[in-house]
């Protein structure tokens, strides 16, 4: 339990540091939205207007302590702003509204990634030498060693575009309305499949290497000959003692991923222009939305410290060795 409270405080102190920086960082750049926007509607914007605006996205002329107790009442009551390039949607909104599709990209191709690349990895280092430890590492290392974007746009064109097989935008078919229905289903699955599929293709041969040279090096324990000294199954041997410890530097890795989803598969989102939270921020980049990157980096920070902090307390339950200390 000690362990689990000192992890949480870091955690805070974290987050508290990511949103002092996150406050920081826009007003130190030169310029501020409101002048972008003065200069977007061709100087027409009246004094009052404009003073308006400053005080809408906290940029006026309080001292910067003030400011920054405001953003930060703002930030815990949910309150992250306007959006520039969707005004005068909030920003809270903005995100909402993409999250969801992001975390079912994201996170399909990530279990699909890990499920398959540490099954593949053990069942590798288990059996070394033979045919699966000697021809999927290259394959996997040759197929992950391209762009996400060459993979994804080829994809695009061969099942998408030549063969017809696979819509080629967005996340369900057009004119459909979000409903909890077979045919919303089934349109949202055809949509997702391309690029989840570049994706795991992608990323999937980390995963099979990283579990091969931990279980390889687990193998050589002493625990587990003298699990197969007493006689037990191959299988038990190899889930229940040899995985189980490999599986900790996963678990790490895991949580980090899990964590960036929310930043979205930026190249992938556009290529398929898949309504998700990389796709809007590439959106808010080129428009200059400040607030809305503001948002959005905040809710990446948050997601990376809590999949850490959800990691340490699988951590104590995985590894004694951290209950012990």
């Amino acid at each position: 339990m000690r362990f689990i409270v000192r992890r949480l405080a870091f955690y805070l102190l974290a987050f508290w540091v990511s949103i002092t920086l996150n406050f920081l960082l826009p007003r130190f750049m030169p310029g501020d939205p409101v002048t972008r926007m003065f200069a977007q509607a061709s100087n027409k914007m009246q004094p009052e207007q404009i003073e308006q605006l400053r005080q809408l996205f906290g940029l006026d002329e309080r001292p910067i302590w003030q400011q920054y107790l405001t953003y930060v009442q703002n930030i815990f009551t949910g309150q992250m702003g306007v959006s520039i390039s969707r005004f005068p949607t909030p920003v809270s909104e903005v995100i909402g509204s993409q999250i969801g599709w992001t975390l079912l990209l994201g996170g399909t191709a990530l279990v699909i990634a890990v499920v398959i690349g540490n099954l593949l990895g053990i069942l590798a280092a288990w059996r070394r030498g033979g045919v699966l430890d000697s021809v999927f590492p290259p394959i996997l290392v040759f197929v992950g060693s391209f762009p996400y974007f060459w993979l994804a746009m080829a994809a695009l064109y061969l099942f998408g575009v030549v063969l017809g097989w696979f819509p080629i935008r967005h996340a369900f078919d057009a004119g459909m309305m979000p409903e909890l229905s077979w045919t919303f289903v089934s349109s949202v699955a055809t949509h997702l499949f391309l690029p989840a599929l570049t994706i795991v293709l992608v990323s999937i041969g980390g995963w099979m290497l990283g579990m091969r040279n931990t279980m390889i090096a687990t193998t050589a324990e002493d625990y587990i000959l003298m699990a197969e000294a007493k006689g037990l199954t191959n299988n038990r041997i190899m889930f229940r003692y040899a995985a189980r410890n490999a599986m900790l530097p996963s678990v790490t890795a895991f949580g980090m991923s899990f964590g960036f989803i929310v930043g979205g598969a930026l190249l992938t989102e556009v290529v398929f222009a898949y309504p998700g939270v990389g796709y809007q921020l590439l959106a808010a980049v080129q428009g200059l939305d400040y607030p809305l990157m503001q948002g959005i980096f905040l809710t990446i920070t948050a997601a990376v410290l809590v999949a850490n902090f959800l990691v340490d307390i699988v951590y104590v339950r995985l590894d004694p060795r951290v209950r012990v200390s």
